[in-house]
C-alpha cells in the first residue's frame, strides 16, 4: 500500500476517535420566575374632579377714603401693619377746621350771654307783671326775647357739636381691626373724598371666591365638596360650597360661588390667588397606579399576572385612561374584574415572562374622596 494512502487513513482515524470524545451542549437553564406583587382589579370610589382658579376675599374688608379734603400731615402705619378698631391711620390738616370750631364756640358764647341776659329780664319784667307795673305787651316782648335767644343759643351749640364733630374727620382711623393693605398716598399729598387712601382687611371670616362654567349650571349647586389647593397641589383647606349665584356673570361667563374657610386655615390671606379642585360626584371604577403604567405612544399599558399552565406570567394589556386623581389613573377600559395588576418589578417584564404573584400588606392605591 502506498505511504501516503496510509497517512491518509491515519488521519481519519485519529480525527474519528478526537470527535467520538467531544461531549454534547447542555440544554439552557430555565428561566426563573419573577416574585411581583400583584393587586386584584376592583371597584373604588373615583371623584369626578375640576380645578378652577380661586380669590381669596375677607367678609370685613373696606376701602378707606377722606370724609373731608385736605393735605396728609402724618402717616402712623404702614402696609402690612396689624391696627385695632378705632386706631388712627393717618391725620389731615385740621388747621382750617379748628379755627371754625374756635369761631363757632366763639359765637355759643355770644348766644349763651344774650340767652342769660334775656332769662334775667324776663324774671324781672314778670315781677312787674304781676305787679301792675308794666302792660301785658311789655311782658310778652320779653318772653319772645328769651325764647329767640333761647332758641339761638341751641342752634350756636348744635352748630358747635356739628363742627367738632366734622374735626373728627380729619383723623383717619381704622373701622375695625386687620391689615393694613396697600397705601398709595404720602405726606403732604392733596386728598379729597374720592381719594383712596389704604384698605384694611379683617383676616378671619375668609371667602373663596371661585366662578364656575356656566355649561356646568345644571351640576352646581350648595354643598358641592371644594378643596383649596398651593401651586404645587398640596391641601390648604377643605370646605364646600355655601352660596351659588342666581346669575352668570356677563363678562366671565361664569357663576360665581362661595366658599367659607375654616378659622384654621391660617395660610390663607385675603386677595391670595388659589387653585379650587371641584368635587362634582363619586363613581365605582377600577384603579391602577400611575407609577405602574407604562406608555408606547399614545397607548397606555400594565401588566397583569395570567394564569399559564401550573404558574402565571406577565401579560401586557391595553387599557383606556381618565385624568389622575391622587397617585392612582382610573381604568376606564382594558380591565376586567378579578385581573390582577402587578406592581413592583414593572421595568423588568417582559411579555410572557414566568412570575410569582404576591399580595402586599397593604395597598395604598386608593384615590382621594374628594371631601
Amino acid at each position: 500500500m502506498p505511504v501516503f494512502a496510509l497517512t491518509g487513513l491515519l488521519a481519519a482515524t485519529l480525527a474519528t476517535g478526537i470527535s467520538g470524545c467531544k461531549k454534547a451542549d447542555p440544554p439552557a437553564p430555565a428561566v426563573q420566575a419573577m416574585p411581583v406583587m400583584v393587586q386584584p382589579t376592583a371597584l373604588t370610589g373615583v371623584p369626578s374632579l375640576s380645578t378652577y382658579v380661586a380669590t381669596i376675599k375677607s367678609r370685613r374688608s373696606t376701602t378707606l377714603q377722606p370724609q373731608v379734603p385736605g393735605n396728609l400731615t402724618r402717616i402712623l402705619v404702614k402696609s402690612g401693619d396689624v391696627v385695632k378698631a378705632g386706631q388712627v391711620l393717618m391725620q389731615i390738616d385740621p388747621l382750617k377746621q379748628v379755627a371754625t370750631v374756635e369761631s363757632q364756640q366763639a359765637t355759643e358764647q355770644q348766644q349763651k350771654a344774650v340767652y342769660q341776659y334775656n332769662e334775667s329780664d324776663l324774671t324781672r319784667q314778670s315781677q312787674l307783671y304781676k305787679a301792675g307795673i308794666i302792660s301785658k305787651q311789655a311782658y310778652d316782648q320779653a318772653t319772645q326775647s328769651f325764647q329767640n335767644s333761647k332758641a339761638a343759643l341751641d342752634a350756636a351749640k348744635a352748630q358747635t357739636r356739628t363742627q367738632r364733630e366734622e374735626l373728627a374727620y380729619y383723623q383717619i382711623r381704622a373701622p375695625f381691626a386687620g391689615v393694613v393693605g396697600d397705601i398709595p398716598v404720602h405726606v403732604g399729598d392733596y386728598v379729597s373724598t374720592a381719594t383712596s387712601l389704604t384698605t384694611v382687611d379683617e383676616n378671619k371670616d375668609l371667602e373663596a371666591y371661585i366662578y364656575l362654567p356656566s355649561e356646568r349650571a345644571a351640576d352646581v349647586h350648595k354643598g358641592l365638596a371644594v378643596d383649596l389647593l398651593d401651586v404645587s397641589g398640596n391641601v390648604l383647606a377643605q370646605t364646600s360650597l355655601d352660596f351659588v349665584s342666581p346669575e352668570v356673570d356677563n363678562d366671565l361667563q361664569g357663576i360665581l360661588v362661595k366658599a367659607p374657610l375654616a378659622k384654621a386655615a391660617a395660610q390663607l390671606r385675603s386677595g391670595q390667588i388659589v387653585n379650587a379642585r371641584v368635587t362634582w360626584s363619586s363613581s365605582q371604577m377600577p384603579t391602577v397606579p400611575i407609577l405602574v403604567v407604562s406608555r408606547i405612544g399614545e397607548q397606555s399599558f400594565v401588566y397583569i399576572a395570567a394564569a399559564k399552565g401550573s404558574g402565571y406570567i406577565a401579560h401586557q394589556i391595553s387599557v383606556k385612561l381618565g385624568e389622575p386623581v391622587g397617585n392612582v389613573y382610573p381604568v376606564l377600559g382594558g380591565l376586567n374584574p378579578g385581573d390582577r395588576v402587578i406592581l413592583s418589578g414593572v421595568q423588568f417584564l417582559q411579555e410572557g415572562m414566568p412570575v410569582i404573584p404576591m399580595t402586599p400588606p397593604t395597598v395604598a392605591s386608593a384615590p382621594p374622596a374628594g371631601n
